[in-house]
């Protein structure tokens, strides 16, 4: 694969990572020997991607179709992949308006097969960080309308930012601007069903992506993300229960903990 300008492919980054898992050819030689080494530590690991995706593709139709939500703000939204979230929600309501977040390089540059919307619809795409939640409302409501509601989706985000950067804090900004009948969506890595693998991923990804930290947080502390918001049936819990649509995967094979919940 061609490297674009201003991609640093000396070490791996979790968007490349992550495409690997899926099975993907957007990523590099480091990607993919990262992967190696997460997968000898979590042999699981593919399938925690899997998973994780099948979630999100759960959620936005649930979303989409019996909530009736036509905006999306996807933070940390990951390489270009089979059904996006534009593509699924546009699927079940064709003027669904999608806004996606991200601060890879790669993802910038293939934003445009993130762009391609219906004609009813609207996709637009902010290079941002998550730890910038005023930039990215500003932009986003380029093409959301905040006072109606709109999905926020953080889907095995939160857990690349540490306590330290006051992660709770930020998701408190920004479920603030969401009007009343807005949903979080929340994916996040939890040591509770597996604490050895778990901690070994983090700190095998930390030792060679020395920039990226990770912090698995335990259910009650991701289930703070949630305050004020009514969780959606089954409720919070591991991502694999929810609204499943074939045999539940145990939570210790995937270890990803969230949900869906509507703000009143």
């Amino acid at each position: 694969m061609l490297k674009p300008e201003g991609i640093d492919t000396s070490v791996p980054s979790p968007a490349r990572v992550y495409d690997v898992m899926l099975g993907g050819k957007d990523n590099y030689e480091v990607d993919r020997k990262a992967a190696e080494g997460l997968l000898k530590i979590m042999p699981s690991a593919r399938l925690v991607a899997r998973q994780n995706r099948a979630f999100l593709g759960r959620a936005v139709r649930y979303l989409a179709g019996e909530a009736g939500i036509r905006q999306f703000l996807d933070i940390g939204t990951g390489l270009p992949t089979q059904e996006n979230v534009h593509n699924v929600a546009q699927q079940v309501a064709p003027a669904s308006r999608v806004v996606y977040t991200d601060n890879d390089p790669l993802v910038l540059a293939h934003a445009r097969a993130l762009l391609t919307s219906t004609p009813e619809g609207a996709t637009d795409y902010v290079d941002a960080d998550l730890r910038e939640p005023d930039a990215i409302l500003e932009h986003a409501a380029r093409t959301l309308d905040f006072d109606k509601p709109v999905a926020l989706l953080l889907v095995a985000v939160l857990h690349f930012v540490p306590d330290g950067d006051d992660v709770h804090g930020i998701v408190a900004r920004l479920v603030e601007r969401l009007a009343p009948g807005s949903y979080l969506v929340i994916s996040h890595g939890t040591p509770e069903a597996d604490p050895e693998g778990v901690t070994g991923l983090a700190d095998e990804f930390t030792r060679q992506a020395p920039t990226t930290q990770m912090a698995f947080r335990a259910p009650a502390d991701i289930e703070r993300f949630f305050t004020g918001f009514e969780p959606i049936d089954p409720g919070l819990g591991y991502i694999t229960a929810w609204r499943p649509e074939g045999p539940v995967v145990p939570p210790e094979q995937v270890g990803l903990y969230g949900g869906v919940a509507r703000k009143p």
